[in-house]
């Protein structure tokens, strides 16, 4: 083994131990293995950043784009409004939940699409009073099946088409996945409505019934400052007695008028009521040492929160949100103190603590308050999804239709070849902002940063494995491993391989990683790289079993009150069903 090899085994071991360890977001890690390789001489500058121009990364990003715009269309609105009122019977209900994402994920981000329908499952879950831990987990488990249908529905497949065009000069086309990734998908979606929503445990769905998804009177309570309070004159900031880990002041309130964001320099007076956030019992504690008086119930207060021009909004943090790794502390100095945490929940325990000191997650549910004509622009600003219940908005018949026509019109460019499909998405992005479907302001808000530079960043760590002669090392090995078995265990072994890194590290690094070895083996064993390929394309999509494996299970762990443990009662036979199938329609479809 050459100095090279060892240098690009030990940069590759140590990026995929810091993207599985997680207390550092995936680009980072990335941009790290991508400095490396270049200061070691692994690869030269030219080639270092080269990964940011492939034609990969563009079309991620103009995927995410377009996802937007249809989106902005009402393309997704008016396919649900046809399909979720047949949602009565439990069966119905997830099975079109389920199918529907599904279906729109082969077209547009899965991200994207189960985003779409997070608030609609959720408030259809309510009307029929079921817990939204009933369709959430097949809500973001079809996301991802739907992913595998073609080459734009996920990240991995556009590697992968990408990298067979670096290979053989010849990309894979728009639906060259969709034989085998739509016999998957409506298999997946059968088992999960039949079978897999039941594996779910039942405890979640009775400790997650719609109504206890935030109750409010769990954390707010209001006291008066008597008149021979110690707290008269005293600064907000200066109540120690209340300012500790288990109790925080809300707000502060005169009369019949409600202020949240208090100054913390407001000197308190008699007569003034303090809304305070807290465990109950901890509260009382408090009261005789403070001369509080306590006032009304916390059910009352909800009603005062959303009186006026104040709203209450549950959300979810996405995992491109600024408030991922933060505080408190930064969500008002980035909001300027318009908005306020009133509630949190996180992997789906309910925090009735102190929390200023709660660092937020990718998953976490919040409940927020703000000014209602600040709502949209707050969701966007910090990359949230709503989960409250909202009417589902259709789009003019027009209005979808070109929509559709555009997005039609530039797969059909790509494939018959017209135009290469980055360029056509490229041209459609184009027209869609000529015809206002794409406000200026709006192209670049939906595209997942992070994720263009993770590819960015790890395809020279790819090319550095090629150059150095890493790749055919390990594919030796895989082939000794393996040797003397067919070529169908070979391909298993590749698939459950791949499927094992994507549970741990982001689908789309281990489809560069994986990618390269496949292509290896092949041509060690003198076999077409087609098959192989494909088993990476359909492992990197396949991240049941974990909630960290792919952003669609972070996004519903808060809002549907899972626990780690949950994902693989249903991923794992789903997991396993998928390998059973896969790899024969595989050597069917793209023979040896």
């Amino acid at each position: 083994m050459s100095t090279d090899q060892i240098l690009i085994f030990v940069i590759l071991s140590a990026t995929l131990v810091l993207f599985a360890w997680g207390k550092w977001r995936y680009d980072i890690v990335a941009l790290t293995a991508m400095t490396a390789v270049l200061l070691f001489g692994l690869v030269t500058p030219d080639e270092a950043f080269a990964g940011f121009g492939h034609a990969a990364v563009i079309t991620v990003a103009a995927v995410l784009i377009i996802s937007q715009a249809l989106k902005n269309a009402g393309v997704v609105d008016v396919v649900a409004s046809y399909l979720l009122p047949h949602t009565s019977n439990p069966l119905i209900h997830i099975a079109l939940l389920t199918g529907l994402v599904t279906f729109l994920s082969a077209f547009m981000n899965n991200v994207g699409a189960l985003a779409l329908l997070l608030p609609v499952a959720i408030a259809t879950a309510k009307e029929h009073n079921r817990s939204p831990a009933m369709v959430l987990m097949p809500l973001a488990f079809g996301s991802i099946l739907g992913g595998m249908s073609t080459m734009i529905g996920t990240p991995p497949n556009i590697i992968i088409a990408s990298y067979r065009a670096d290979v053989t000069g010849t990309a894979f086309g728009m639906f060259d996945f969709s034989p085998i990734g739509s016999v998957i998908a409506i298999i997946g979606v059968l088992f999960i409505t039949l079978i897999g929503w039941r594996l779910i445990p039942k405890q979640r769905f009775k400790e997650n019934a719609p109504e206890q998804l935030f109750e409010v009177s769990n954390y707010l309570t209001e006291v008066m400052v008597t008149t021979d309070s110690p707290l008269i004159g005293l600064a907000v900031n200066d109540i120690e007695s209340l300012q500790n880990e288990e109790i925080g002041i809300v707000g502060v309130a005169r009369g019949n008028r409600f202020t949240l964001n208090t100054n913390p320099n407001y000197a308190l007076k008699e007569n003034d009521i303090l809304i305070l956030r807290g465990d109950p019992v901890t509260l009382q504690s408090k009261f005789a040492d403070a001369n509080l008086e306590f006032q009304t119930a916390s059910g009352k207060t909800f009603d005062d929160l959303t009186d006026g021009d104040l709203s209450l909004t549950e959300c979810v943090i996405t995992a491109t949100s600024p408030l991922v790794g933060r505080d408190v502390s930064y969500l008002r100095r980035r909001t300027a103190n318009a908005v306020a945490v009133i509630g949190l929940a996180h992997e789906g325990r309910k925090i009735r603590k102190r929390l200023r000191s709660h660092t937020f997650k990718a998953g976490d549910v919040l409940l927020l308050q703000c000014e209602k004509a600040f709502v949209s622009d707050m969701l966007v600003e910090l990359s949230l999804l709503p989960l409250a219940e909202r009417g589902i908005q259709i789009g003019q018949q027009r209005r979808v239709l070109i929509a559709l026509g555009i997005f039609i019109g530039a797969i059909a460019l790509g494939a018959f070849h017209v135009l290469p499909m980055a360029g056509a998405f490229i041209l459609a992005i184009l027209v869609y902002s000529v015809m206002g479907f794409l406000p200026g302001k709006d192209v670049y808000r939906d595209v997942d940063w992070p994720i263009i530079i993770l590819l960015g960043g790890m395809i020279p760590v790819g090319r550095a494995l090629e150059s150095t002669g890493a790749t055919e090392l390990v594919a030796s090995g895989i082939v000794n491993l393996t040797d003397g078995l067919a070529i169908y265990w070979v391909l298993t072994f590749i698939l459950v391989t791949t499927m094992f890194l994507s549970d741990i590290i982001n689908n789309a690094a281990t489809a560069l990683v994986m990618a390269p070895i496949s292509v290896g083996i092949a041509n060690q064993l003198g076999v077409s790289i087609d098959p192989f390929l494909m088993a990476v394309a359909i492992g990197a999509s396949c991240a049941f079993l974990t909630p960290i494996g792919h952003q669609s299970n972070t996004l519903v762990m808060g809002p549907g009150g899972y626990q780690f443990g949950d994902y693989w009662r249903m991923g794992l036979p789903l997991e396993i069903i998928i390998t059973i199938i896969s790899v024969p329609l595989i050597l069917y479809v793209w023979p040896l």
